[in-house]
């Protein structure tokens, strides 16, 4: 690995006592303006959150560092925070958070100059380029089989069918609400009638990422199984539209993005082992990516021209987290940093730096603890890039 770069420093744009991060990665945390961070804050991070326990969804004004917090929400996690975006129909003043709603998980679009605020049916999990359509799952059922990268305080109303046909991948109008089932459990399980593991036991989806021309989207299915962390996870990809589901790898799968219209990049499991790939949305062709030099799973997303990846490492047999940019056509690796994850701080309370970038691409914001408290840092990248 290169040594960190001298001139890059990383700084922190959020405070305690209270603890605050924006909560996932590939999705840009910066209004339109560069002027507001959306990020939540939290009273603790030490434990789960538990049912009823809130977190503020606010904006950090970078010019003058201060937090205004604008709503609060009870469909929250440690790893994935609320989901928060800002809407590209509208990226100067409309975001989009999840929250609870009596006894349903939803999603809520506010206005943060007017307060004013429209609920979406289903909380959002991923949201085109174009800001016009979200995709969305069932929190209650990722809880109940992933706790990490699900919301407490409601039961999966599907919790008693391995494969039910009216929940799975939602996709929704973000002005309208009006929403459907895209992709269903049950359909994925026709799809992959071979597997017999699938067959038999209860399915979820997760990380579902949307194409660059918001024609395709890439998600996991993976089978619980109580004795694993992970069960037997596919990569699958789908049409917008509905059908047309094709299998990248069914051997594992874990964090990607796209980098065109048809290419996957993500750290999965091929029959060469785990590691980086490029995968061919349409031929279902793959190549690894320099697994001599990109040798760890990380969460991973590019700037907009594909020129550069973004990345970071999960912690080193030393507890350190590196975070990291790859030249993709240069093959050239920039060491950003490298930030203590403390113990006991692993598994559903670990903090990832899931970086993401600015809309400019001249800047990295991450989420670290290794001040001693769940914050929010930003770093200037644009000598690295060039932008």
């Amino acid at each position: 690995m290169s040594a960190p770069e001298a001139d890059l420093v990383a700084r922190a744009i959020t405070q305690g006592p209270k603890h605050h991060f924006f909560g996932y990665y590939a999705i840009c945390p910066l209004d339109v303006t560069g002027r507001y961070h959306l990020c939540l804050q939290s009273d603790f991070h030490d434990r789960p959150p538990a049912a009823g326990d809130t977190a503020v969804v606010g904006l950090v004004d970078m010019e003058t560092g201060n937090f205004e917090g604008v709503a609060e929400t009870q469909a929250w996690n440690l790893q994935q925070g609320s989901m928060l975006h800002w809407l590209a129909t509208a990226p100067d003043r409309l975001i989009t958070y999840n929250a609870r709603d009596d006894d349903r998980f939803v999603a809520i679009v506010q206005d943060i100059h007017t307060g004013r605020k429209r609920t979406l049916p289903h909380p959002i999990a991923a949201i085109t380029r174009d800001g016009r359509k979200a995709l969305g799952l069932n929190y209650a059922r990722l809880k109940a089989m992933r706790p990490v990268v699900g919301y407490a305080g409601l039961p999966d109303p599907y919790a008693d069918q391995n494969h039910p046909s009216e929940d799975g991948l939602y996709i929704m109008d973000t002005e309208t609400g009006d929403s459907r089932v895209l992709v269903s459990y049950a359909e994925v399980r026709d799809f992959l009638s071979h597997n017999e593991e699938l067959q038999a036991g209860k399915i979820w989806f997760n990380h579902p990422f949307i194409n660059r021309n918001d024609t395709r989207v890439s998600f996991v299915v993976r089978v619980f199984d109580e004795n694993k962390e992970i069960g037997q996870t596919t990569m699958l990809s789908a049409n917008m539209q509905g059908g047309q589901l094709r299998a990248m790898t069914d051997l594992g799968a874990s964090h990607c993005d796209w980098l065109t219209e048809e290419l996957i990049f993500g750290w999965v499991t091929m029959k060469e082992g785990p590691a980086y790939y490029l995968m061919n949305d349409t031929t279902c062709e793959y190549e690894a990516v320099r697994p001599d030099i990109l040798t760890r799973n990380g969460h991973c997303s590019f700037t907009q021209d594909g020129t550069w990846l973004l990345t970071d490492e999960y912690p080193d047999e030393d507890s350190n987290q590196p975070l990291l940019l790859w030249h993709m056509t240069e093959e050239r690796l920039v060491h950003l940093g490298s930030y203590h994850a403390t113990l006991p701080f692993r598994g559903e309370i670990r903090c990832d730096l899931h970086p993401r970038w600015s809309r400019d691409e001249r800047m990295v914001s991450f989420d670290s603890i290794h001040e001693g408290s769940r914050q929010v840092y930003v770093m200037d990248v644009s000598e690295v890039v060039k932008r």
